[in-house]
């Protein structure tokens, strides 16, 4: 049986970017990791549009919440081995300690939460966050994980975060 990775998303409403990172990992992982997603101020709902757009890649729309990063940070929480903003504010702010001294790299993605205007320019907004998260998740997935040293691992971390 090999390792399953576990990776954090962590955005500042966790109600979209992080919600869409979370759900490709854990559908196209393929068990090889758990995802999960936070937020420093959750809004306490996942958007609509995250969870359509889910959907329309394939992914499970369910199980989803919006939640504090703070969860993640209690004793009993799972150890994670990757920590990603994937957003500007998230990465700015000064985040819980987490055990285990994880590998962490900011995937920053415009909010399409934050686009108005007509429903069409909404989804699409949506769809171009998670066409940008999915080539990221792609990219990690693609890692030698278990050959790589921590020096090299956290240089292609940063690596597709810019990708």
């Amino acid at each position: 049986m090999s390792k399953v990775y576990n990776a954090l998303f962590i955005c500042t409403g966790n109600s979209a970017r992080s919600i869409l990172a979370e759900g490709l990992l854990n559908g196209l992982g393929q068990g090889r990791f758990q995802a999960y997603s936070a937020g420093s101020y959750p809004k306490g709902e996942v958007h609509p549009l995250a969870l359509a757009t889910l959907e329309r890649f394939g992914m499970p729309p369910g199980g989803y919440r919006s939640k504090s990063w703070d969860e993640f940070a209690r004793p009993d929480a799972p150890q994670f081995d990757f920590i990603f903003t994937v957003c500007d504010n998230a990465a700015g702010e000064v985040c819980p300690v987490w055990p285990g001294k994880p590998m962490s790299a900011h995937w920053g993605v415009p909010d399409p939460a934050a686009v108005e205007g007509s429903d069409e320019a909404r989804r699409k907004a949506f769809h171009d966050a998670a066409v940008t998260l999915k080539r990221r998740v792609e990219l990690l997935l693609a890692l030698p994980l278990a050959r790589l040293d921590a020096m090299s691992l956290q240089h292609e971390l940063h690596g597709i975060g810019k990708a």
